[in-house]
């Protein structure tokens, strides 16, 4: 079958055309997260013939995906994400240049990877990955396709696109907290809509049609069908040069542990767990060797923390004990460590582990 029969029905359309599909074609766009929001792009992305796509996601399928990430099959649990899509893809349109990309974004592959590729779209739920893509897309000159998801309401953007607003200028703190779907909800079919308006911006900007969600955000709510789109402009905050990057993201590796595998070391006068959020904070944490400095005011308090022991950081989901993990780094501090998923993860093991004892116990 011809690509002129299988794409007639958008070539028809005269804003795209021949002309259109050979844009189409020739294009290049890298998709960060093969989850729910990648579930939405990457379909309609490869039917519409997008000439080269990649996937960069080091997640493998679990059973409670399947509930929204739609290309997956239950057969597929415990495969690669990044693979699997591949393979949806080569079954939808071969025409397609897949690449499955089955490693974790980071500070080290951001740039290059975003190099080979026109756009790039931002199709994760972690508040620390955006800052990296918005950052990586700002130092490589490409445009973000934002999209993200809070329990029935979704938001859509792009950021930098031909100069344009970034990430910072909309949500200059990078230090606010915020949930993934995996600990507010999320219904399926949220992601599925929101990452087709993703999608569309995508293709609007290869075939240079329509008006580009650049300044604007649009928030739609799934339950009442409506949508509100906000304007917001560039910000004169500093920009971020190519070495500055490598300062913030390359730096240093923050060594991240399990709580589970450091439980044993909880009575360990040798050991210290350095909680960095606020004290008003919830879930509450309570153990013997545990000290509460907020991170606001750590680098004043570094006094009361010994050098000897080895200190495990957490907040509330990862991102502040980051940003302590330097701190600590840069005073000489050797022995430290950030506990994953912060006090959320912390006290869902907490409540296994009575919950185990008393059962112990009981019986």
């Amino acid at each position: 079958m011809s690509s002129s029969t299988r794409y007639n029905r958008q070539m028809i359309l005269p804003e795209i055309g021949e002309e259109g599909q050979q844009k189409l074609a020739k294009s290049k766009v890298l998709v960060i997260g093969a989850g729910g929001l990648g579930a939405a792009i990457l379909p309609y992305l490869a039917a519409a013939g997008v000439g080269e796509i990649g996937i960069v996601d080091h997640d493998v399928i679990e059973i409670s995906n399947l509930q929204r990430q739609v290309i997956y099959k239950t057969d597929a649990i415990g495969k690669s994400k990044a693979k699997e899509a591949k393979a949806m893809i080569a079954e939808l349109n071969p025409l397609v240049k897949v690449k499955a990309i089955s490693e974790k974004l980071s500070g080290k592959n951001a740039i290059s990877l975003f190099e080979k590729y026109d756009s790039i779209v931002d199709a994760t739920d972690n508040i620390a990955i955006k800052y990296l893509i918005n950052d990586a897309c700002f130092v490589t000159n490409k445009p973000m396709v934002y999209g993200s998801i809070f329990r029935f309401q979704g938001q859509v953007s792009v950021f930098n696109y031909q100069n344009g607003p970034t990430y910072r200028c909309l949500y200059p703190d990078e230090n606010l907290n915020a949930i993934n779907c995996e600990e507010a909800g999320v219904l399926g079919v949220s992601v599925g809509i929101i990452g087709m308006f993703q999608a569309n911006e995508v293709l609007k900007m290869i075939l240079g049609i329509g008006e580009v969600l650049s300044g604007k955000i649009l928030v739609y709510n799934v339950l009442n069908n409506e949508q509100q789109k906000y304007d917001f402009e560039k910000s004169d905050i500093q920009t971020i040069t190519r070495e500055a990057f490598e300062e913030k993201y390359n730096k240093c590796e923050v060594e991240e542990v399990s709580f589970e595998s450091v439980l044993n070391e909880m009575e360990n006068d040798e050991v210290l767990f350095l909680d960095v959020r606020n004290t008003d904070e919830s879930p509450k944490i309570s153990l013997k060797n545990q000290i509460q400095i907020p991170l606001m005011h750590l680098e004043s308090k570094l006094e009361n923390l010994d050098k000897k022991q080895t200190i495990y950081i957490f907040c509330q989901s990862g991102i502040r004990s980051k940003i302590a993990f330097e701190l600590l780094q840069k005073h000489r501090f050797k022995n430290i460590k950030s506990i994953a998923g912060g006090a959320l993860a912390m006290k869902n093991i907490l409540n296994k582990k009575n919950s185990h004892e008393f059962t112990n116990f009981y019986f």
